[in-house]
């Protein structure tokens, strides 16, 4: 869009023209979601919180003055509208965040539904765009699943300031007016942020590990899980795992480290005699995902039931799947 087209359509929607003002806010709209997903860890509030966002701006459009621009403007109303979400719900969790590994002998206890879960980001309909030059996070890199569990870590105004500074590049005077604070409280902050990070994130985001992988390992490891899922073959599920993998299942509270934990947990669970799968490759959090569909006899048909995120290790094997038992995430 050209200033000129912009400049139009901002005078045309400052005049009530609410199609215009749809106009100047559809390219800004996928940025928001995804700003609004790394704050608030789920992909439904982020969607939410996106709505509030236009619908504030178009609230109060008139009082735009243009000192700042328009994209500027925007993601200091959706921040905002993410610290007051934050400071109502609190911070969401994985099954990791609430006690140690589970033994599959044991079992699951019922799905713990009055937890404030951390929620995936499906990929469908999602494009990806060049991160900013002073980015230090790649676009995927920050909605990655290990990247959006550690900010949750932070507290509210330490991942804001970090996401708008190493996510977004903009400007330590912009994020200051931005949160209504001082440049050096928004230096500190991002200073204690990353610091709070490091000790959480991998060694190497899952973005790099993949470029390094090639594209048609990653796409055989997925296509072997799948068609070894929908067969019910435990042991060729168990092959394609990393000696370390680590296995959860949210709104579930029990999660399994370990080949041999897992194995007893998915031969006794999902892959147990007698049920069946349907799965199809896909993408969430800009990793490798399933989607899951589980055969229900009596509507005689397969009903959508997890999506399931993948995350390899550097030697190609799957170190980590978080099975999000969420239906309405699946396309």
């Amino acid at each position: 869009m050209t200033a000129t087209g912009t400049t139009e359509l901002l005078a045309a929607a400052r005049g009530g023209d609410s199609a215009a003002f749809d106009a100047l806010v559809a390219p800004l709209r996928q940025g928001l979601l995804l700003h609004s997903y790394r704050m608030l860890a789920s992909s439904h509030d982020a969607e939410d919180a996106v709505q509030e966002t236009l619908l504030r701006a178009w609230r109060s459009l008139d009082r735009f003055e243009g000192r700042s621009a328009l994209r500027t403007w925007l993601y200091t109303v959706a921040t905002n509208v993410c610290l007051r979400e934050i400071e109502r719900r609190g911070r969401r969790l994985l099954p990791v965040d609430l006690s140690p590994a589970g033994d599959p002998a044991v079992g699951v206890g019922p799905p713990l539904t009055e937890t404030v879960w951390l929620g995936p980001l499906p990929g469908a309909g999602l494009t990806w765009e060049s991160s900013p030059a002073d980015a230090v996070y790649e676009q995927k890199e920050s909605v990655e699943l290990a990247f959006v569990a550690a900010l949750q870590h932070l507290p509210a105004l330490q991942r804001a300031v970090l996401v708008m500074r190493d996510v977004l590049a903009m400007p330590a005077a912009e994020v200051a007016g931005a949160l209504d604070t001082t440049v050096p409280a928004v230096n500190s902050a991002l200073q204690r942020a990353r610091a709070g990070l490091t000790t959480r994130l991998p060694d190497r985001s899952q973005q790099r590990v993949l470029r390094d992988l090639g594209d048609e390992q990653v796409r055989a490891t997925v296509a072997a899980f799948v068609a070894a899922w929908e067969r019910a073959d435990v042991d060729a599920v168990v092959a394609l795992l990393a000696d370390d993998v680590v296995m959860a299942m949210p709104p579930f509270g029990e999660w399994f480290a370990g080949r041999d934990a897992v194995a007893g947990f998915i031969s006794a669970y999902p892959l147990r005699p007698g049920r069946r799968w349907s799965c199809r490759a896909t993408t969430a959090n800009g990793q490798p995902a399933v989607e899951k569909y589980v055969w229900d006899a009596e509507v005689g048909a397969f009903l959508a039931h997890s999506v399931s995120i993948l995350s390899f290790a550097e030697d190609g094997r799957i170190s980590g799947f978080d099975a999000f038992l969420d239906p309405t995430l699946l396309s």
